[in-house]
Protein backbone atom coordinates (compact mmCIF):
# COMPACT_ATOMS: atom_id res chain seq x y z
CA UNK A 1 0.00 0.00 0.00
CA UNK A 2 3.19 2.26 0.46
CA UNK A 3 4.40 1.65 -2.74
CA UNK A 4 0.85 2.27 -4.40
CA UNK A 5 0.20 5.31 -2.09
CA UNK A 6 3.71 7.19 -3.65
CA UNK A 7 2.63 6.29 -7.27
CA UNK A 8 -0.86 7.92 -6.71
CA UNK A 9 0.95 10.81 -4.97
CA UNK A 10 3.35 10.76 -8.23
CA UNK A 11 0.48 11.37 -10.37
CA UNK A 12 -1.33 14.06 -8.50
CA UNK A 13 0.43 15.67 -6.34
CA UNK A 14 -0.85 19.11 -5.95
CA UNK A 15 -4.40 17.76 -5.29
CA UNK A 16 -3.45 14.95 -2.65
CA UNK A 17 -1.44 17.39 -0.83
CA UNK A 18 1.55 15.11 0.04
CA UNK A 19 2.17 12.27 2.37
CA UNK A 20 3.91 11.99 5.94
CA UNK A 21 6.64 9.22 6.07
CA UNK A 22 7.61 8.39 9.81
CA UNK A 23 10.42 6.18 9.39
CA UNK A 24 14.12 7.05 10.89
CA UNK A 25 16.56 7.80 8.80
CA UNK A 26 17.86 4.92 7.42
CA UNK A 27 18.78 3.52 3.42
CA UNK A 28 15.39 1.79 3.77
CA UNK A 29 13.62 5.36 3.84
CA UNK A 30 16.23 6.47 0.71
CA UNK A 31 14.33 3.60 -1.04
CA UNK A 32 11.00 4.61 -0.27
CA UNK A 33 11.56 8.41 -0.63
CA UNK A 34 13.40 7.43 -4.50
CA UNK A 35 10.19 5.19 -5.10
CA UNK A 36 8.28 8.51 -5.24
CA UNK A 37 8.81 9.44 -9.04
CA UNK A 38 7.62 12.31 -9.91
CA UNK A 39 8.62 14.70 -12.74
CA UNK A 40 9.06 18.14 -10.36
CA UNK A 41 12.30 18.10 -8.01
CA UNK A 42 12.42 17.63 -4.45
CA UNK A 43 13.86 20.07 -2.66
CA UNK A 44 14.70 19.85 1.23
CA UNK A 45 13.25 22.42 3.50
CA UNK A 46 14.49 22.54 7.08
CA UNK A 47 11.98 22.70 9.75
CA UNK A 48 14.22 25.82 10.98
CA UNK A 49 13.52 28.03 7.64
CA UNK A 50 12.99 31.84 8.25
CA UNK A 51 10.07 33.63 6.81
CA UNK A 52 11.97 34.88 3.87
CA UNK A 53 12.91 31.77 2.83
CA UNK A 54 10.16 30.63 2.64
CA UNK A 55 7.72 33.83 1.32
CA UNK A 56 10.27 35.69 0.00
CA UNK A 57 10.96 39.24 0.85
CA UNK A 58 13.05 42.35 0.00
CA UNK A 59 17.22 41.41 -0.10
CA UNK A 60 18.32 44.57 2.30
CA UNK A 61 21.77 44.45 1.62
CA UNK A 62 21.51 44.42 -2.48
CA UNK A 63 18.48 46.78 -2.85
CA UNK A 64 20.82 49.30 -1.10
CA UNK A 65 23.76 48.51 -2.80
CA UNK A 66 22.08 48.92 -6.13
CA UNK A 67 19.52 51.56 -5.62
CA UNK A 68 17.24 49.28 -6.60
CA UNK A 69 14.42 46.82 -4.94
CA UNK A 70 15.83 43.68 -4.76
CA UNK A 71 13.27 40.83 -3.83
CA UNK A 72 14.35 37.26 -2.47
CA UNK A 73 12.14 34.48 -4.29
CA UNK A 74 10.37 32.22 -1.94
CA UNK A 75 11.11 28.42 -1.21
CA UNK A 76 7.56 27.83 -3.90
CA UNK A 77 8.43 30.23 -6.61
CA UNK A 78 10.05 27.46 -8.64
CA UNK A 79 7.57 24.56 -8.94
CA UNK A 80 8.65 21.40 -6.51
CA UNK A 81 7.84 18.93 -4.00
CA UNK A 82 9.25 19.73 -0.87
CA UNK A 83 11.06 17.52 1.40
CA UNK A 84 10.70 18.17 5.03
CA UNK A 85 13.11 16.44 7.05
CA UNK A 86 12.61 16.21 10.91
CA UNK A 87 8.92 17.27 10.07
CA UNK A 88 7.94 16.66 13.70
CA UNK A 89 10.01 19.55 15.06
CA UNK A 90 8.30 21.72 12.70
CA UNK A 91 6.71 24.72 14.88
CA UNK A 92 3.26 25.28 15.24
CA UNK A 93 4.03 28.59 13.68
CA UNK A 94 5.58 27.23 10.18
CA UNK A 95 2.84 24.70 10.25
CA UNK A 96 -0.07 27.21 9.89
CA UNK A 97 2.14 29.04 7.81
CA UNK A 98 2.53 26.14 5.45
CA UNK A 99 -1.23 25.41 5.82
CA UNK A 100 -1.99 28.71 4.27
CA UNK A 101 0.38 28.29 1.50
CA UNK A 102 -1.27 25.35 0.92
CA UNK A 103 -4.81 26.19 1.30
CA UNK A 104 -3.66 29.52 -1.80
CA UNK A 105 -2.30 25.98 -4.15
CA UNK A 106 1.35 27.29 -3.83
CA UNK A 107 2.98 23.93 -3.32
CA UNK A 108 3.21 21.62 -5.51
CA UNK A 109 3.53 18.52 -2.68
CA UNK A 110 4.73 17.64 0.72
CA UNK A 111 6.72 14.56 1.98
CA UNK A 112 6.55 15.29 5.35
CA UNK A 113 9.49 12.74 7.12
CA UNK A 114 8.35 12.08 10.70
CA UNK A 115 11.30 10.62 12.44
CA UNK A 116 9.92 10.62 15.82
CA UNK A 117 11.01 8.31 18.33
CA UNK A 118 7.95 8.88 21.08
CA UNK A 119 4.45 8.60 20.21
CA UNK A 120 3.85 12.70 21.18
CA UNK A 121 6.48 13.15 18.51
CA UNK A 122 4.22 13.91 15.47
CA UNK A 123 3.96 15.91 12.28
CA UNK A 124 1.59 18.86 13.65
CA UNK A 125 -2.18 17.89 12.70
CA UNK A 126 -3.34 20.74 10.83
CA UNK A 127 -0.10 20.14 8.77
CA UNK A 128 -0.66 16.50 8.44
CA UNK A 129 -4.40 16.80 7.74
CA UNK A 130 -3.70 18.61 4.52
CA UNK A 131 -1.64 15.33 3.64
CA UNK A 132 -3.43 12.42 1.96
CA UNK A 133 -1.11 9.45 2.61
CA UNK A 134 0.58 8.43 6.07
CA UNK A 135 3.23 6.31 5.52
CA UNK A 136 4.73 3.84 8.18
CA UNK A 137 6.31 0.62 7.38
CA UNK A 138 7.59 0.04 11.05
CA UNK A 139 10.88 1.27 10.40
CA UNK A 140 11.90 -0.70 7.69
CA UNK A 141 10.90 -1.15 3.47
CA UNK A 142 8.28 -3.19 3.28
CA UNK A 143 9.31 -6.68 1.25
CA UNK A 144 7.06 -6.01 -2.00
CA UNK A 145 7.95 -2.96 -2.16
CA UNK A 146 9.10 -3.12 -5.48
CA UNK A 147 6.06 -5.41 -6.76
CA UNK A 148 3.36 -3.27 -8.51
CA UNK A 149 0.12 -4.01 -7.12
CA UNK A 150 -2.23 -6.08 -8.68
CA UNK A 151 -4.32 -5.65 -11.94
CA UNK A 152 -1.10 -3.54 -13.63
CA UNK A 153 -0.55 -3.59 -16.65
CA UNK A 154 2.32 -2.09 -19.60
CA UNK A 155 -0.33 -0.34 -20.39
CA UNK A 156 -1.26 1.42 -16.96
CA UNK A 157 2.43 1.67 -16.13
CA UNK A 158 2.70 4.38 -18.72
CA UNK A 159 -0.24 7.01 -17.71
CA UNK A 160 1.79 9.99 -17.17
CA UNK A 161 2.53 11.49 -14.16
CA UNK A 162 1.33 14.88 -13.11
CA UNK A 163 -1.77 13.94 -15.53
CA UNK A 164 -4.67 16.18 -14.90
CA UNK A 165 -6.84 14.09 -12.65
CA UNK A 166 -10.03 16.22 -13.49
CA UNK A 167 -10.62 14.38 -16.43
CA UNK A 168 -11.93 11.80 -14.55
CA UNK A 169 -15.82 12.71 -13.90
CA UNK A 170 -17.15 13.49 -10.62
CA UNK A 171 -19.94 10.54 -9.42
CA UNK A 172 -21.82 9.33 -5.91
CA UNK A 173 -18.24 8.55 -5.09
CA UNK A 174 -18.27 11.22 -3.09
CA UNK A 175 -21.11 11.31 -1.09
CA UNK A 176 -20.18 7.15 0.07
CA UNK A 177 -17.03 8.39 0.99
CA UNK A 178 -18.10 11.12 2.87
CA UNK A 179 -20.60 8.66 5.01
CA UNK A 180 -17.35 6.18 5.24
CA UNK A 181 -15.55 9.08 7.03
CA UNK A 182 -18.31 9.72 9.42
CA UNK A 183 -18.50 6.34 10.46
CA UNK A 184 -14.89 5.90 11.24
CA UNK A 185 -15.34 9.05 13.22
CA UNK A 186 -13.58 11.80 10.72
CA UNK A 187 -15.36 14.73 10.56
CA UNK A 188 -13.16 17.25 8.67
CA UNK A 189 -14.20 17.25 4.63
CA UNK A 190 -10.43 17.20 3.87
CA UNK A 191 -10.71 13.71 4.18
CA UNK A 192 -13.17 12.53 1.77
CA UNK A 193 -12.07 15.06 -0.80
CA UNK A 194 -8.49 13.87 -0.99
CA UNK A 195 -9.67 9.86 -1.06
CA UNK A 196 -12.09 11.67 -4.22
CA UNK A 197 -8.70 12.62 -5.75
CA UNK A 198 -6.99 9.65 -4.81
CA UNK A 199 -9.26 7.72 -6.52
CA UNK A 200 -9.22 9.40 -9.35
CA UNK A 201 -5.54 9.19 -9.71
CA UNK A 202 -5.81 5.42 -8.94
CA UNK A 203 -8.13 5.45 -12.21
CA UNK A 204 -5.94 7.07 -14.70
CA UNK A 205 -3.24 4.61 -12.51
CA UNK A 206 -5.14 1.71 -14.33
CA UNK A 207 -5.46 3.51 -17.51
CA UNK A 208 -9.42 4.05 -16.54
CA UNK A 209 -11.02 7.08 -17.12
CA UNK A 210 -14.20 6.95 -14.71
CA UNK A 211 -14.29 5.73 -11.49
CA UNK A 212 -14.97 1.43 -10.35
CA UNK A 213 -15.18 -0.03 -7.04
CA UNK A 214 -11.37 -0.72 -6.69
CA UNK A 215 -10.52 2.61 -6.88
CA UNK A 216 -12.91 3.87 -4.23
CA UNK A 217 -11.71 1.31 -2.25
CA UNK A 218 -8.04 1.69 -2.82
CA UNK A 219 -8.61 5.67 -2.26
CA UNK A 220 -10.36 4.75 1.26
CA UNK A 221 -8.23 1.98 2.49
CA UNK A 222 -4.85 4.69 1.57
CA UNK A 223 -6.80 7.96 3.18
CA UNK A 224 -8.83 7.24 5.82
CA UNK A 225 -6.87 4.28 8.43
CA UNK A 226 -4.73 7.01 10.09
CA UNK A 227 -7.12 9.03 10.32
CA UNK A 228 -9.76 6.87 11.91
CA UNK A 229 -10.52 7.82 15.70
CA UNK A 230 -13.48 5.44 16.23
CA UNK A 231 -14.74 1.72 15.18
CA UNK A 232 -17.85 1.75 13.55
CA UNK A 233 -20.16 -0.85 15.37
CA UNK A 234 -20.58 -4.40 13.42
CA UNK A 235 -24.55 -4.24 14.25
CA UNK A 236 -24.94 -0.78 12.15
CA UNK A 237 -27.17 -1.02 9.18
CA UNK A 238 -25.52 -0.27 5.76
CA UNK A 239 -27.32 2.39 3.53
CA UNK A 240 -29.85 1.17 1.22
CA UNK A 241 -29.00 0.86 -2.15
CA UNK A 242 -31.22 3.85 -4.74
CA UNK A 243 -34.05 2.28 -6.31
CA UNK A 244 -33.78 0.84 -9.79
CA UNK A 245 -36.74 3.20 -11.16
CA UNK A 246 -34.72 6.27 -9.50
CA UNK A 247 -31.83 5.60 -11.27
CA UNK A 248 -33.42 5.22 -14.64
CA UNK A 249 -35.46 8.26 -14.09
CA UNK A 250 -32.52 10.57 -13.75
CA UNK A 251 -31.47 12.93 -16.78
CA UNK A 252 -29.15 11.99 -19.24
CA UNK A 253 -27.22 15.30 -18.86
CA UNK A 254 -26.99 15.02 -14.85
CA UNK A 255 -23.60 13.63 -13.49
CA UNK A 256 -22.20 10.32 -15.41
CA UNK A 257 -22.88 8.16 -12.23
CA UNK A 258 -24.07 5.55 -15.08
CA UNK A 259 -20.72 4.09 -15.01
CA UNK A 260 -19.62 4.06 -11.63
CA UNK A 261 -20.28 0.65 -9.98
CA UNK A 262 -20.07 2.02 -5.90
CA UNK A 263 -18.69 -0.91 -3.84
CA UNK A 264 -21.05 -2.28 -0.99
CA UNK A 265 -20.76 0.00 1.81
CA UNK A 266 -20.34 -2.73 4.53
CA UNK A 267 -17.37 -4.06 2.48
CA UNK A 268 -15.67 -0.28 2.37
CA UNK A 269 -15.66 -0.58 6.25
CA UNK A 270 -14.33 -3.64 6.51
CA UNK A 271 -11.83 -3.00 4.10
CA UNK A 272 -10.86 0.29 5.99
CA UNK A 273 -10.65 -1.71 9.37
CA UNK A 274 -8.44 -4.09 8.24
CA UNK A 275 -5.32 -1.78 7.81
CA UNK A 276 -5.79 0.20 10.75
CA UNK A 277 -2.71 0.88 12.31
CA UNK A 278 -2.13 -1.97 15.74
CA UNK A 279 -1.24 0.85 17.87
CA UNK A 280 -4.70 3.21 16.87
CA UNK A 281 -6.76 0.22 17.75
CA UNK A 282 -5.11 0.41 21.28
CA UNK A 283 -5.99 4.05 21.59
CA UNK A 284 -9.74 4.06 20.15
CA UNK A 285 -12.29 3.62 22.86
CA UNK A 286 -15.99 3.53 22.67
CA UNK A 287 -18.38 7.07 21.39
CA UNK A 288 -18.27 9.07 24.23
CA UNK A 289 -15.57 7.79 26.30
CA UNK A 290 -13.25 10.07 27.98
CA UNK A 291 -9.80 9.79 26.41
CA UNK A 292 -8.37 12.04 28.73
CA UNK A 293 -8.67 10.14 31.35
CA UNK A 294 -7.14 7.14 32.49
CA UNK A 295 -7.43 5.99 36.04
CA UNK A 296 -8.03 8.25 38.92
CA UNK A 297 -6.65 12.23 38.91
CA UNK A 298 -5.09 10.88 35.05
CA UNK A 299 -6.29 14.44 33.37
CA UNK A 300 -4.70 15.72 29.64
CA UNK A 301 -1.11 15.22 28.86
CA UNK A 302 1.33 17.16 27.14
CA UNK A 303 5.03 17.51 26.40
CA UNK A 304 6.28 20.91 27.88
CA UNK A 305 10.03 22.02 28.64
CA UNK A 306 9.24 23.43 32.02
CA UNK A 307 7.57 20.84 34.51
CA UNK A 308 6.02 17.51 34.93
CA UNK A 309 7.69 13.80 34.82
CA UNK A 310 11.09 14.11 33.15
CA UNK A 311 11.48 12.29 29.11
CA UNK A 312 14.32 11.26 27.76
CA UNK A 313 16.33 14.06 26.62
CA UNK A 314 16.51 14.92 22.58
CA UNK A 315 18.86 16.94 20.64
CA UNK A 316 17.66 20.41 19.16
CA UNK A 317 18.52 23.96 18.76
CA UNK A 318 18.78 26.28 22.57
CA UNK A 319 16.06 28.87 22.37
CA UNK A 320 14.86 31.11 24.87
CA UNK A 321 12.07 28.94 25.53
CA UNK A 322 13.93 25.53 25.90
CA UNK A 323 15.80 23.92 28.77
CA UNK A 324 19.52 22.43 28.11
CA UNK A 325 20.20 19.39 29.65
CA UNK A 326 23.68 20.01 30.54
CA UNK A 327 24.53 15.89 31.31
CA UNK A 328 23.14 14.28 28.28
CA UNK A 329 24.78 17.26 26.29
CA UNK A 330 28.49 16.62 28.04
CA UNK A 331 27.21 12.49 27.33
CA UNK A 332 26.91 13.59 23.54
CA UNK A 333 30.41 15.45 23.60
CA UNK A 334 32.68 13.35 25.17
CA UNK A 335 32.90 10.90 22.61
CA UNK A 336 34.31 13.48 19.85
CA UNK A 337 36.61 15.00 21.97
CA UNK A 338 40.26 13.50 20.89
CA UNK A 339 39.41 14.14 17.23
CA UNK A 340 38.01 18.04 17.84
CA UNK A 341 41.57 18.49 20.03
CA UNK A 342 43.36 17.51 16.76
CA UNK A 343 41.24 19.91 14.59
CA UNK A 344 41.81 22.94 17.10
CA UNK A 345 44.63 22.02 19.62
CA UNK A 346 44.54 25.48 20.47
CA UNK A 347 41.30 25.60 22.20
CA UNK A 348 41.06 25.56 25.99
CA UNK A 349 38.18 23.31 27.41
CA UNK A 350 35.32 21.50 26.32
CA UNK A 351 34.93 21.51 22.57
CA UNK A 352 30.85 21.39 22.55
CA UNK A 353 29.09 22.31 19.26
CA UNK A 354 25.71 22.54 18.16
CA UNK A 355 24.95 18.92 17.39
CA UNK A 356 25.76 18.05 21.00
CA UNK A 357 23.54 20.04 22.47
CA UNK A 358 20.67 17.97 24.17
CA UNK A 359 17.11 19.65 25.72
CA UNK A 360 15.13 18.93 28.37
CA UNK A 361 11.76 17.56 28.06
CA UNK A 362 8.69 16.99 30.56
CA UNK A 363 5.44 15.34 30.85
CA UNK A 364 3.38 17.58 32.33
CA UNK A 365 -0.35 16.65 33.16
CA UNK A 366 -3.23 18.55 34.63
CA UNK A 367 -5.55 17.78 37.39
CA UNK A 368 -8.91 16.23 36.59
CA UNK A 369 -12.35 18.31 37.40
CA UNK A 370 -15.32 17.00 38.17
CA UNK A 371 -18.51 18.76 37.44
CA UNK A 372 -21.68 17.03 38.86
CA UNK A 373 -24.21 18.50 37.14
CA UNK A 374 -27.47 17.55 39.24
CA UNK A 375 -31.06 17.74 38.82
CA UNK A 376 -32.54 19.22 42.27
CA UNK A 377 -36.63 19.33 40.86
CA UNK A 378 -39.35 17.64 41.37
CA UNK A 379 -40.97 15.79 44.22
CA UNK A 380 -38.10 12.90 44.00
CA UNK A 381 -35.04 15.60 44.37
CA UNK A 382 -34.37 15.06 48.66
CA UNK A 383 -33.06 11.62 47.15
CA UNK A 384 -31.32 11.99 44.30
CA UNK A 385 -29.47 15.01 45.67
CA UNK A 386 -28.86 12.82 48.86
CA UNK A 387 -27.20 10.23 46.88
CA UNK A 388 -25.02 12.94 44.62
CA UNK A 389 -23.98 14.26 47.97
CA UNK A 390 -23.05 10.86 49.27
CA UNK A 391 -20.64 10.11 46.04
CA UNK A 392 -19.31 13.91 46.11
CA UNK A 393 -18.01 12.59 49.61
CA UNK A 394 -16.90 9.65 48.70
CA UNK A 395 -15.08 10.65 45.76
CA UNK A 396 -13.34 13.71 47.55
CA UNK A 397 -12.06 10.94 50.15
CA UNK A 398 -9.75 9.75 47.94
CA UNK A 399 -9.11 13.78 45.93
CA UNK A 400 -6.17 14.04 48.32
CA UNK A 401 -4.02 11.02 46.43
CA UNK A 402 -5.72 11.67 43.00
CA UNK A 403 -5.61 15.09 42.83
CA UNK A 404 -9.37 15.45 41.40
CA UNK A 405 -10.75 18.24 41.78
CA UNK A 406 -14.86 18.26 42.28
CA UNK A 407 -17.36 21.04 41.33
CA UNK A 408 -21.18 21.18 42.06
CA UNK A 409 -23.77 22.58 39.61
CA UNK A 410 -27.89 22.51 41.08
CA UNK A 411 -30.32 23.12 38.26
CA UNK A 412 -33.60 24.15 39.50
CA UNK A 413 -36.90 26.28 39.19
CA UNK A 414 -36.06 28.64 36.20
CA UNK A 415 -32.50 28.49 36.39
CA UNK A 416 -28.90 27.17 37.20
CA UNK A 417 -26.46 28.10 40.33
CA UNK A 418 -23.03 27.09 41.04
CA UNK A 419 -23.41 25.98 44.09
CA UNK A 420 -19.11 24.82 44.95
CA UNK A 421 -16.58 25.90 42.50
CA UNK A 422 -13.74 23.43 42.10
CA UNK A 423 -12.51 22.38 45.40
CA UNK A 424 -10.42 19.83 47.16
CA UNK A 425 -11.62 20.56 50.39
CA UNK A 426 -13.94 18.52 52.17
CA UNK A 427 -15.15 20.66 55.12
CA UNK A 428 -16.00 23.27 52.28
CA UNK A 429 -18.01 20.44 50.70
CA UNK A 430 -19.77 19.41 53.42
CA UNK A 431 -20.79 22.93 54.13
CA UNK A 432 -21.88 23.81 50.86
CA UNK A 433 -23.88 20.40 50.36
CA UNK A 434 -25.61 20.76 53.44
CA UNK A 435 -27.66 24.02 51.61
CA UNK A 436 -28.55 22.23 48.74
CA UNK A 437 -31.84 23.40 47.97
CA UNK A 438 -34.45 20.82 46.02
CA UNK A 439 -37.80 21.61 43.99
CA UNK A 440 -39.70 23.39 41.05
CA UNK A 441 -39.07 23.25 37.77
CA UNK A 442 -36.14 21.20 35.67
CA UNK A 443 -34.16 24.09 33.61
CA UNK A 444 -31.66 21.36 31.80
CA UNK A 445 -30.35 23.08 29.40
CA UNK A 446 -29.35 25.93 32.04
CA UNK A 447 -27.58 23.59 33.94
CA UNK A 448 -25.31 22.09 31.14
CA UNK A 449 -24.84 25.91 29.88
CA UNK A 450 -23.41 26.65 33.40
CA UNK A 451 -21.51 23.21 32.94
CA UNK A 452 -20.01 24.58 30.03
CA UNK A 453 -18.84 28.02 31.30
CA UNK A 454 -17.19 26.34 34.76
CA UNK A 455 -15.69 23.84 32.58
CA UNK A 456 -14.03 26.53 29.90
CA UNK A 457 -13.01 28.25 32.57
CA UNK A 458 -11.23 25.56 34.30
CA UNK A 459 -9.68 24.26 31.46
CA UNK A 460 -8.13 28.09 31.16
CA UNK A 461 -6.38 27.34 34.45
CA UNK A 462 -5.01 23.80 33.31
CA UNK A 463 -7.52 21.41 34.54
CA UNK A 464 -9.01 19.18 32.60
CA UNK A 465 -12.79 18.99 33.42
CA UNK A 466 -15.17 15.84 32.88
CA UNK A 467 -19.19 17.02 33.28
CA UNK A 468 -21.45 14.37 35.09
CA UNK A 469 -24.88 14.55 34.27
CA UNK A 470 -27.30 13.53 37.24
CA UNK A 471 -30.84 14.04 35.87
CA UNK A 472 -34.19 12.14 35.06
CA UNK A 473 -34.39 14.01 31.68
CA UNK A 474 -37.79 15.64 31.60
CA UNK A 475 -36.66 19.00 30.87
CA UNK A 476 -39.15 21.75 31.08
CA UNK A 477 -37.85 25.24 31.30
CA UNK A 478 -36.37 26.91 28.11
CA UNK A 479 -32.78 28.85 28.62
CA UNK A 480 -35.00 32.11 28.92
CA UNK A 481 -36.61 30.75 31.96
CA UNK A 482 -40.11 29.90 30.32
CA UNK A 483 -42.64 26.82 30.87
CA UNK A 484 -42.18 25.42 27.16
CA UNK A 485 -41.00 21.60 27.16
CA UNK A 486 -40.70 21.72 23.55
CA UNK A 487 -38.21 24.89 23.61
CA UNK A 488 -36.59 23.22 26.45
CA UNK A 489 -35.86 20.18 24.88
CA UNK A 490 -34.68 22.36 21.75
CA UNK A 491 -32.16 24.41 24.49
CA UNK A 492 -31.03 21.43 26.45
CA UNK A 493 -29.58 19.05 22.61
CA UNK A 494 -28.42 22.74 21.60
CA UNK A 495 -26.07 23.17 24.97
CA UNK A 496 -25.11 19.68 24.69
CA UNK A 497 -24.02 19.96 21.05
CA UNK A 498 -22.07 22.84 22.13
CA UNK A 499 -20.27 20.99 25.22
CA UNK A 500 -19.37 18.43 22.37
CA UNK A 501 -17.73 20.99 20.08
CA UNK A 502 -15.72 22.45 23.15
CA UNK A 503 -14.55 18.98 23.04
CA UNK A 504 -15.49 18.35 27.22
CA UNK A 505 -15.73 14.87 28.20
CA UNK A 506 -19.60 13.84 29.92
CA UNK A 507 -20.70 11.11 31.37
CA UNK A 508 -24.87 10.93 31.94
CA UNK A 509 -26.43 9.10 34.45
CA UNK A 510 -30.73 8.39 34.37
CA UNK A 511 -31.93 8.73 37.73
CA UNK A 512 -35.45 7.73 36.48
CA UNK A 513 -37.36 4.78 37.93
CA UNK A 514 -37.19 3.77 34.03
CA UNK A 515 -34.44 4.53 31.23
CA UNK A 516 -35.53 7.50 29.27
CA UNK A 517 -35.35 7.73 25.53
CA UNK A 518 -34.89 11.46 25.46
CA UNK A 519 -31.75 11.59 27.72
CA UNK A 520 -30.44 8.70 25.89
CA UNK A 521 -30.65 10.52 23.02
CA UNK A 522 -29.42 14.00 25.16
CA UNK A 523 -26.54 11.08 25.62
CA UNK A 524 -25.55 10.38 22.00
CA UNK A 525 -25.68 14.02 21.06
CA UNK A 526 -23.27 14.61 23.92
CA UNK A 527 -21.03 11.66 22.98
CA UNK A 528 -21.05 10.47 26.68
CA UNK A 529 -21.37 7.02 28.00
CA UNK A 530 -25.25 6.73 29.11
CA UNK A 531 -25.58 4.80 32.27
CA UNK A 532 -29.47 4.24 33.56
CA UNK A 533 -29.08 3.74 37.55
CA UNK A 534 -32.73 3.48 39.13
CA UNK A 535 -32.59 3.65 42.55
CA UNK A 536 -29.26 3.71 42.94
CA UNK A 537 -27.17 4.88 46.19
CA UNK A 538 -24.43 6.83 46.67
CA UNK A 539 -21.92 4.09 47.04
CA UNK A 540 -23.07 2.23 43.51
CA UNK A 541 -23.05 5.92 41.91
CA UNK A 542 -19.59 6.25 42.71
CA UNK A 543 -18.33 3.30 41.67
CA UNK A 544 -20.60 3.76 38.24
CA UNK A 545 -19.00 7.27 37.94
CA UNK A 546 -15.56 5.20 38.57
CA UNK A 547 -15.71 3.06 36.66
CA UNK A 548 -17.18 5.08 33.80
CA UNK A 549 -13.95 7.66 33.96
CA UNK A 550 -11.89 4.70 34.27
CA UNK A 551 -13.22 2.75 31.01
Amino acid sequence: MAALALRLLAIDPAGLGGAVIRMRASPDRDAVIAAFDSPLPLRKMPPTISDEQLLGGIDLSATLASSQVIENKGFFSTPCVALIPMAERCTPTLAAKLCNLMDQSLPQGILALDEGAEPDEAVPPALAERLAFHIEPEGRRPPDWNVVPAGTNSKTTSVPAGTDTKTVPISDALIQLTTLAASFGIHSLRAPTLALRAARAHALFHGRTTLTEPDITAAASLVYPHRATLVPQEDAPADPPPPEDQAQDEPEGQDQSDDLTLPDADMLIEAVKALLPPGLLHGLVPAGTNRNSGGAGAGQTRTGNRRGRPLPSRPGRLDSSARIDLVATLRAAAPWQPLRRQQQPNRVGLLIRPSDIRLKRYAEQSDRLLIFCVDASGSAAMSRLGEAKGAIELLLADAYASRDHVSLIAFRGTDAEILLPPTRSLVQTKRRLSALPGGGGTPLASGLQNALLLAQQSRSKGLTPTVILITDGRANIALDGSANRAQAATDATQMAAALRSAGIASLVLDMSTRPQPALQALGATLNAPYVPLPRANAERLTNAVTAALDG
